[in-house]
């Protein structure tokens, strides 16, 4: 039986306006679909105008402007109704989300969904679960004391996988999908003896104890940052009063 890291996979990313899962804009987004490791990609993207201001310092990131947003990009209503409706056909097809780091994209396009559609990403899922797998919160359990980083450009350096144009989202979706494979053929004694489903129920926990430990870290510090320990997607908020 092939083992999920050389099964079909699917990988999504998004580039934004800024770091805010709540109030933050996509401006664009990829899909990515492998149906074996080394089988040839099938790659969807979106350019979204997002109806609001592209900051400086998110441009100086992925590189997409205001005015070429603006002047190419769709109005984001229809494009979250298609990426949540390309997200949903991979779950019913049973194949694996890749998402590096899970609670901020998927949380964001939530929220676009509920900005734009009045609707969830639960609900245009239609009740078929996610099934996600985070780069990141896999590499931090499985080699929990490297020191250094866990960025997406940091995975890639430590796997071996190569990122031909960073912060451009079908690169970033592609190359999140590599190190996926490149995680579970390093780890394929502990790996190989879980599916995919048994995994995505494992990094709930595990990111809620790296999340737990992380704030332990900033309070040791001084800081009043908060951590969020849900995953793969962030509970909404309520309402203010």
């Amino acid at each position: 039986m092939t083992c999920w890291f050389e099964g079909p996979l699917a990988a999504f990313d998004t580039e934004t306006t800024g770091v805010d899962a709540e109030e933050d804009r996509i401006v664009s987004a990829a899909l990515v679909v492998q149906d074996a490791a080394g089988a040839r990609p099938v790659v969807t993207r979106w350019l979204v105008n997002p109806g609001v201001p592209v900051p400086r310092a998110a441009t100086d990131v992925h590189g997409l402007t205001e005015e070429h947003v603006q002047r190419n990009g769709r109005w984001p209503a229809p494009v979250m109704e298609e990426i949540a409706r390309a997200l949903a056909q991979q779950c019913a097809a049973a194949r694996p989300l890749v998402v590096m780091n899970a609670p901020f994209d998927l949380t964001l396009l939530d929220r676009e969904l509920r900005r734009h559609r009045a609707t969830s990403l639960a609900g245009c899922l239609e009740n078929v679960p996610l099934c996600v797998l985070d780069p990141r919160v896999l590499d931090k359990q499985l080699d929990r004391y490297r020191k250094g980083r866990r960025t997406l450009t940091d995975l890639c350096e430590q796997y071996e996988v190569v990122l031909d144009g960073a912060h451009e989202a079908a690169a970033d979706a592609m190359a999140a999908l590599e190190v996926c494979r490149a995680v579970g053929r390093r780890f394929a004694a502990r790996m190989e003896r879980l599916s995919a489903a048994e995994l995505h129920a494992l990094q709930a926990v595990w990111h809620a104890a790296q999340a737990r430990g992380l704030q332990a870290w900033f309070a040791r510090a001084g800081s009043e940052e908060a951590v969020d320990p849900a995953w793969p997607l962030r509970p909404e908020l309520p309402a203010a009063a």
